[in-house]
Formats: structure tokens, sequence, C-alpha cells
């Protein structure tokens, strides 16, 4: 045995037991990658996209309106607050102005006016384009029931009575800035410049969408029905097919 050993050494051979350290190493063991070759073109590496900021939430609006048909008035809430009000015309007897609840997703700036065409009052109107004087819709629009409405109006003086055909009109002035309140409050608000662009270029139509939609009511109210007790004479004034 002892011989045996001594030949071992001689060669150069050492024996030597195994341990888990071993094991352990040998699991670690990695072989490299071989280098590339001259010549061998490497793909660039991709870097990694940019993280992107998250976009804040808009925060939900108090705001609501409310149109009472009875009392041809509009009114502004925040909350169980009233903070303002304002006349309107509503529909006819024979073209009233529908009640019940929607919400208010898409304002116009200087709308188009096409004649309905299912509509026989309609018949022998002609299109009205943005700024035209004869433009029905006035200055802004609030579309809440396509294509149902509240609007600007050519016609002033149809203001607190029964008289368009089922919209619900109020002065263009009250219009621009119910316009810019909804945006506003329905995340879709812009700067000031913005505003005095789109209202002094009245021939230039913008459509805005509202992301979070204002609520509207509209209620028949009391002591007057759908049309609030409109009269003949009243419904003979109307002129602006709208």
């Amino acid at each position: 045995m002892a011989m045996t050993l001594s030949v071992l050494a001689l060669s150069g051979c050492v024996v030597k037991d195994s341990t888990d350290d071993d094991a352990g190493n040998a699991a670690q063991t990695t072989t490299a990658a071989p280098a590339p070759t001259a010549g061998t073109a490497q793909a660039p590496a991709t870097p990694a996209p940019a993280a992107q900021p998250a976009q804040p939430a808009v925060p939900a609006s108090n705001l609501r309106l409310e149109v009472n048909v009875a009392e041809r008035e509009l009114y502004v809430y925040r909350g169980d607050e009233r903070v303002s009000t304002h006349k309107v015309a509503v529909g006819t007897s024979e073209w009233p102005t529908r009640t019940g609840e929607w919400t208010i997703g898409q304002v116009v700036w200087n709308p188009r006016w096409i004649p309905p065409t299912e509509q026989s009052w309609a018949e022998d109107r002609e299109p009205k384009e943005p700024g035209d004087p004869d433009n029905p819709l006035g200055r802004a629009q609030l579309v809440y029931d396509a294509p149902r409405s509240i609007h600007g109006t050519n016609q002033p003086a149809s203001l607190g009575k029964a008289a368009s055909h089922g919209s619900i009109r109020i002065a263009n002035s009250d219009a621009i800035a119910l316009a810019r309140l909804v945006m506003e409050e329905g995340g879709a608000g812009k700067d000031d410049a913005w505003y005095e662009r789109v209202q002094a270029n009245r021939r230039e139509r913008m459509d805005i969408a509202i992301p979070n939609p204002i609520p509207i009511r509209v209620v028949s109210g009391s002591g007057g029905g759908e049309s609030g007790g409109s009269s003949g004479s009243e419904k003979e004034k109307d002129k602006s097919g709208a």
C-alpha cells in the first residue's frame, strides 16, 4: 500500500475526498460565453423604455344642471347649493321639451345647424354655417341627448317662453359661460387664450368631448305641463327653427 501511494505521488496525481462544498462550487460554475469572432456584427443593446408618468385622475365634479320647463329656467347647482339661474326658452305644446335625466358629454363651439330631415317644420330650411347670423344654435351648444341640447339663440326675445321645437334655448352669453364651465368641471378645460380664440373666430366649429360628463335633469315643473302653458302667439313668434 505504501508503495502504491508513493507511485501516485510521483505521478503528480492528488486524491481528495469529495465534500458538500465541492458539490456547491460545481453547481455554481458557469461556462463563459465564447468571445465574438472578428468581423461578426454585434446587435446593439435595446434600451429599456422610459417610464411614462402616470396621468392624474380628473376628480369627479359635483356640478349639475336642472331645467324647469314650467318655470322656463335653468339652474346650476354645486351639490345642493344653487349657484346661478338662467332664463330659457322651451318647446311648444306641439314640439314639447322632453323631460328626463341625462349627462352632457359634448360641447360644441360655433355649431353648424343642419335641419332635421324627419321633421316637417324643417322641410324648407337650409343649413346654417358657424357664425351665420341666422344660425339658430347661436354661439355654443351643450349636447345631452343628441340632437337634444342646450344652445344659444339668434332669437333672444323668445327666452322665457315656450317657443322652440323641443330644444332648450339660452342667451348666447349664458351659453358661452355654461360651455366653459362644463368643460372645466368635466375634465376638458383649456387656457384663457383658447377660449378667447374660439370666441373670436366665430366661423370655426370646435367640438369638445367631456371626459366626465355633467349631469342634467329636465323636469316638467308645476302649473304648466310640458309646454309651460304656451300661447299661440308665442309659437308664431318663433322664426329660428330650433
